[in-house]
């Protein structure tokens, strides 16, 4: 059985027992969080929302928060001795797949 979620405006399969990492959420480490936004589930039969499945929702526990590690964006120009460095380092939320209630 897996689910197709949206969150942080992106799109994650996910299957029960699964660890993956989204935007950060904002929610402290134990907590429970519900995903609202199920596009589509597949437990035998295929079921697909337009735009979501109404009444459909993924349960997860919160594992940790964190920040990715750093990304350079480096800017240049030739001939004219323009460059800047730019570092980024990106904040995630890592939860793990609980229920899927379809």
């Amino acid at each position: 059985m897996y689910a197709v979620i949206a969150t942080g405006g992106k799109q994650y399969k996910v299957a029960e027992g699964d660890v993956i990492k989204v935007e950060k959420l904002g929610v402290a480490a134990g907590e429970t969080v519900s995903f609202d936004q199920v596009l589509v589930v597949n437990d035998g039969s295929l079921k697909v929302g337009n735009p979501t499945i109404s009444g459909a929702s993924v349960s997860a526990s919160v594992v940790e928060e964190g920040k990715n590690r750093k990304i350079i964006v480096y800017r240049y120009k030739r001939k004219s001795g323009y460059h800047k460095k730019n570092g980024h380092r990106q904040a995630y939320t890592k939860v793990k797949i609980e229920k899927i209630n379809a």
